[in-house]
Order: C-alpha cells, then structure tokens, then sequence
C-alpha cells in the first residue's frame, strides 16, 4: 500500500509539461520547452527450465539507455555551443582526442520556478544540433534542438 506521499502528484494536481532546464557540470545550458528519450530498456535472456513447461524463466540482462532530444526557441547564450565544442572538433583534438564525459542534469520546473524532479544524467556528451529552418514565408518561431548521448540516468524528486 502506497503512503499519501507516494501517490501525490508532482506539482500539485496533475503538473502539466512546463519547462525543463538543462545543467550540465553544474553549469545551467538552459530551459528547454521539450524532453524525449527518458527511458530505460532492460534486455532479458530466456532460461527455459528442463521440465518446467508452463513458462521460461527470463534473466534481467543490459540496460538501454536511448539518446535524449531536448527542444527550445533560440535564446542568446552560448553555454551549448561551449560545451559542444568541448567534446566535437578542435576541442575534441585540443584534448588529444579524448572524450570528456560529464555530469547532467534535466529539471522538470513548475510554474513558480520551484524544481519538481531531476533525471540526473551520467557520462553524458552532445551528439547532434539542429538549428532553425530560415524561411521567410513562415511565421514559425526560431528553434533548436539538441541529442545528448549518456550512460543512463537516476529520477530524484526534488525535497520541499
């Protein structure tokens, strides 16, 4: 039986997507409006029992840890690109060509500003940017999107 804290939902009565900030060493990158990819798969192996007919037993096996695509309008800081560009291209070969994998952190916010649950985000690095599609038929917004690779993540609810 779960306890009244168990069973109460993040942000009072039933939280709404609002925005998720992005940390990353303990440096903010920024709000993002979208989060996909928090998921885990855990692969199973069959173990099928010599005259045991009426199932097979299934072993927990790997963990999958798919990338995570966040989404946002352009904003004017340049804490993504400083650490894209720590772990692709000239910084990637100013480290002699080794990856430094970091620390994140993804932050559901409420609408007060207060933090509800962190995904916190181990051996992570930036794999792809998309940038804003320029087109002046349209009245879309400017946006980006960022790919974070990583090596799996914990929730942690946030303490009132």
């Amino acid at each position: 039986m779960s306890s009244p804290s168990e069973s109460t939902l993040l942000g009072g009565d039933g939280h709404v997507g609002g925005d998720f900030l992005l940390e990353v060493d303990g440096v903010e990158i920024g709000m993002f409006q979208s989060v996909s990819g928090l998921q885990v798969t855990v692969q199973t192996e069959d173990l099928p029992e010599g005259g045991q007919n009426g199932f097979t037993r299934k072993l927990p096996g790997r963990m999958d840890w798919p990338n995570i695509v966040l989404s946002r309008g352009l904003i004017q800081s340049d804490n993504l690109f400083a650490w894209m560009s720590k772990t692709s291209g000239e910084g990637f070969a100013a480290a002699g060509n080794k990856l430094q994998r970091c620390t994140g952190a993804i932050t559901a916010m409420a609408s007060d500003g207060s933090r509800l649950r962190s995904w916190n985000l181990e051996g992570c690095f930036p794999v792809r940017w998309k940038g804003p599609e320029f087109n002046v038929t349209s009245n879309d917004a400017l946006s980006e999107e960022l790919e974070i690779a990583h090596e799996g993540f914990r929730s942690e609810t946030q303490a009132k």
